[in-house]
């Protein structure tokens, strides 16, 4: 796709004021892209035109314009733009940019973020595993899942059926004796030569048959082979056969819509259910893989603005986020109509014909009508949390003496570490009224001594703020309210970086108390001068507990991974013998260090540089 940046000789050069009629006299009457930007010019808005001159000059012509529109318009200070050389192209652009900038004004549509696929690789033993990312043309894929749940529940029975390898390539290349998987009749064997390619080959194609619908083809295969085992007295096999239709079976049960027509079993389905219900937006997406019901999730705008659009535009703008530049279904089935320059794009992009459904029958229908109807129960589920985190959100307020307004955001600290070791600070963030599990941070804690929670604290608070204060916002985004978990000590160090950094951001520490019993936390303002004790009941009590535990989750998970990975490379750094070669060595044959744990001791002495003597003591190290 090309596109031409469209610079006007009018355009702002960062010394004189930007003369925002000039440049609208003087733009094209082209396809293109628009990017509406603020003083500080960070990006409020970005559009798409057939016609650039008259998109962009209804903003500031027109006296119906909505509310949020109305707030955007005030704040423009510059406008920049970008040719294209068609519509379809000014979409994918259009939409390539709102990915990358989310701007403040736009429709954003939360978790837009690749869907997990089960993949077959490419080689001559095809590995089994879940993915996400861009696809490659020489493996297969399956999906997408709404999530990842979906597609490791079809693995492991998959692996039941089919025993496919799921081990990594280097770990497989490296082996000699087959893993446990083997043993317990998940795999096949492939790394020890267990199975050859040609038998292993047809195992791929029969779950890539499965996965495409054609079960009876394959459930029927299977009964046929089990019958010729039983019929020449071959019992082991028939039983491994018979295991096999049970597994397929399994998966088959756990699909609540199995298609009855053959069509629609070679078919990838979407369906769409868009409602509004109590001023609220809600996309359903039901996942149809080979007549099968693989999962559906559900969508909202992702927006602190009162809703103005229309839904056809809500429409739109998710099948633009959620299509382009991703894999797509051989049909679209909607409650709400596609535009035609839409459509086309898509199309274009895949490369072969989808068809688009907005009205339909029979079996199809029913999937829709079942989308609408969790469309709208999502929407109920999703006021009544809306609702809960309001009133929690509020009563903090309160207890803070703080305008609600002030508390956009939240950030939490937690120090996490075992008698000093591998300290680990984690810093969460609540905002829009849910955790921003996305903005998360942990930092590897290097100046403070081991165990001095104090100046590990000291340490993640300043690296933490000294780099907005140093960079000007640049880094991110400054927060409302500072949370500490922890007592007095921890609370006065949080205040001596402020002072430190001029910084003046209130401060709460939750303590555990004496009891260290949930519900008996003493909160410390420092901005209030108390220290108080709350009811257990307390909604504002609630929302501290839920965001300190998730500080806590955190920093604990990250301190466990950096302490096992700390205190096995230290294993096999203190055994004797074990120098830097062997160890690569080591790592290299086993793909890893639970590669090592796992292998025996006859394993260990095939590495190159390694005695039976030496296999025994690294053995013996890893194991007691």
């Amino acid at each position: 796709m090309n596109t031409t940046p469209h610079t006007p000789p009018y355009a702002d050069d960062g010394q004189h004021e930007f003369n925002i009629p000039l440049f609208l006299k003087n733009l094209p009457l082209l396809p293109g892209v628009y990017r509406m930007l603020d003083q500080a010019g960070k990006v409020l808005y970005v559009g798409k035109a057939v016609n650039l001159k008259r998109r962009v000059s209804s903003y500031f012509q027109k006296s119906n314009l909505s509310p949020r529109i109305q707030l955007m318009v005030k704040q423009i200070a510059r406008i920049e733009i970008t040719v294209t050389r068609s519509e379809a192209e000014a979409l994918i652009l259009e939409n390539n940019l709102i990915k990358a900038l989310a701007p403040k004004y736009n429709i954003l549509f939360r978790d837009d973020k690749g869907y997990p696929y089960l993949m077959f690789s490419g080689h001559p033993f095809a590995r089994m595993s879940y993915y996400r990312g861009p696809l490659k043309k020489n493996n297969q894929y399956f999906g997408p899942y709404p999530n990842a749940y979906a597609v490791r529940d079809s693995m492991q029975i998959l692996q039941k059926a089919f025993q496919l390898r799921t081990c990594e390539d280097n770990v497989m290349e490296n082996r000699e004796r087959p893993c446990l998987l083997y043993q317990i009749k998940r795999c096949s064997g492939p790394c020890a030569g267990h199975i050859s390619a040609e038998d292993y080959q047809k195992r791929v194609e029969a779950a890539s048959a499965f996965l495409n619908g054609k079960t009876s083809e394959v459930t029927e295969s299977l009964h046929h082979k089990m019958q010729k085992a039983v019929s020449q007295l071959d019992f082991e096999t028939a039983a491994q056969l018979r295991d096999q239709i049970q597994a397929l079976g399994l998966l088959q049960s756990q699909q609540f819509i199995d298609s009855k027509n053959p069509n629609q079993q070679k078919t990838d389905i979407d369906i769409l259910a868009l409602v509004e219900q109590n001023h609220c937006v809600c996309i359903n997406w039901v996942s149809i893989r080979g007549g099968r019901h693989v999962g559906d999730k559900s969508f909202f705008p992702d927006t602190r603005f009162r809703i103005d659009e229309t839904l056809a535009q809500y429409g739109e703008a998710f099948v633009a986020q959620h299509y382009l530049g991703k894999a797509k279904p051989d049909i679209i089935i909607s409650n709400f109509t596609i535009p035609d320059n839409l459509r086309q794009a898509l199309i274009e992009e895949q490369g072969r014909q989808i068809q688009f459904v907005s009205q339909t029958t029979g079996e199809r229908r029913v999937w829709l009508r079942m989308a609408k109807r969790n469309a709208e129960v999502a929407i109920s589920q999703h006021q009544l949390q809306k609702h809960s985190q309001k009133q929690r959100l509020q009563a903090l307020a309160e207890l803070l003496a703080m305008d609600v307004d002030q508390l956009h955001r939240i950030e939490c600290f937690d120090i996490s570490h075992t008698q000093g070791e591998a300290t680990i600070a984690s810093c969460v963030v609540y905002e829009d009224e849910a955790m921003q599990p996305s903005k998360y941070r942990r930092f590897n804690i290097t100046t403070a001594k081991a165990g001095d929670d104090y100046a590990a604290m000291r340490e993640v608070l300043t690296r933490r703020y000294g780099r907005l204060v140093k960079d000007d916002d640049s880094i991110g985004t400054w927060p409302d309210l500072v949370l500490i978990d922890g007592g007095k000590g921890q609370v006065h160090m949080a205040l001596d970086v402020w002072a430190d950094l001029g910084i003046q951001i209130p401060i709460v520490g939750i303590a555990k108390g004496p009891e260290r019993k949930a519900g008996m936390e003493e909160l410390i303002i420092p901005h209030q001068k108390r220290q108080i004790r709350v009811d257990p009941h307390n909604p504002a009590l609630h929302l501290l507990q839920t965001i300190r535990d998730e500080s806590h989750r955190f920093a604990i998970t990250g301190h466990r991974q950096k302490r096992g990975k700390a205190r096995l490379t230290s294993s096999l750094n203190d055994i004797p013998g074990i120098g830097a070669k062997r160890r690569q060595a080591l790592l290299t044959r086993f793909g890893g260090l639970r590669g090592i744990i796992a292998a025996s001791i006859e394993d260990l002495s095939q590495t190159e540089g390694i005695s039976k003597a030496l296999a025994e003591k690294i053995y013996d190290t890893l194991h007691h």
